[in-house]
């Protein structure tokens, strides 16, 4: 992929391109530094978030992103702050029971931090976000049966679905000191969806093979605005088409992994490879996170 013959094309037809993404300088600066790194100007990752900050048609600022980051951070701590509560964690092994409690510290850490952050750049932050306890009441074990009737199946499901939300908004904060702090929560989110898939018996990344495979977390997307109602009040992106809808996808960068890399690869293995991003009306969907949010 040539990025810059990609940017020279698109200037030949859109002569404000440039300053659509940012300043000449901030942009190409940004790209120096970030190539060094991790050749992220190659990336669908980072082309998506860069095009999506040029043309969509709602703009958000760091403060709604680090408000969404905080929204999803608020959910996952009362998630954990119920499971400490329950007779079902009451009665868990030790080891399982250390682990949560470990997680319920990272989540709080979580949202001090970013509610400092947001206080600091003079926003308020987002408050009273918390897990239905109507739908908590209905887990019936610790980790037993399915995702469904377990409350690390339902950890699993949030903590895979917070990973696909850093990484979708991540983009956003390119060129500001607020990048470093998001990648880190998401790696530290990422660590706590493959402990909890360890501890459920699952493989420690998203797979096909899943027990949760066919739940619409992994397998819907949305077609037009958020079904999701909650007035959260902070900018939330338009919801854009080309962006994947499961973690089922066996082609990245119009590559069919299975056939177009010189080896024969599984669908399974292909679409277990990339963890695919979530934008943020996909995440507040009634059929994610937005349907678990609630008294």
């Amino acid at each position: 992929m040539n990025f810059f013959k990609i940017i020279d094309q698109l200037a030949e037809v859109d002569a404000d391109v440039l300053d659509r993404f940012d300043s000449r300088r901030a942009v190409f600066g940004s790209l120096g530094t970030l190539a060094k790194r991790s050749a992220l100007a190659a990336t669908p990752l980072f082309l998506g978030a860069l095009f999506q900050k040029a043309y969509a048609g709602t703009t958000s600022t760091p403060v709604d992103v680090l408000q969404y980051a905080l929204t999803l951070e608020l959910f996952e701590q009362d998630f954990y702050k119920k499971v400490q509560a329950s007779s079902q964690y009451m009665g868990a092994a030790a080891a399982d029971k250390a682990a949560i409690d470990q997680i319920k510290k990272h989540e709080d850490s979580h949202v001090t931090l970013l509610s400092g952050t947001i206080k600091s750049l003079g926003g308020t932050p987002v408050t009273g976000v918390t897990f239905k306890a109507s739908v908590f009441a209905t887990l019936a074990t610790f980790n037993g049966g399915t995702y469904a009737t377990s409350q690390l199946g339902i950890a699993q499901l949030l903590e895979d679905t917070g990973v696909r939300a850093y990484k979708g908004r991540a983009g956003e904060l390119l060129g500001t000191d607020l990048l470093t702090v998001a990648l880190q929560i998401h790696s530290v989110e990422a660590r706590h969806a493959s402990h909890i898939r360890t501890m459920r018996g699952q493989l420690a990344w998203v797979n096909p093979g899943d027990d949760a495979a066919a739940h619409p977390t992994y397998t819907s997307g949305v077609t037009g605005p958020t079904s999701t109602t909650s007035p959260f009040g902070y900018g939330i992106p338009a919801y854009t088409t080309p962006s994947p809808t499961e973690n089922g996808n066996t082609t990245q960068s119009g590559v069919p992994i299975t056939t177009g890399l010189g080896a024969m690869y599984s669908a399974s293995d292909a679409a277990a490879a990339f963890d695919e991003y979530l934008q943020a009306a996909e995440v507040l969907d009634a059929s994610r996170a937005g349907g678990l949010v609630g008294a």
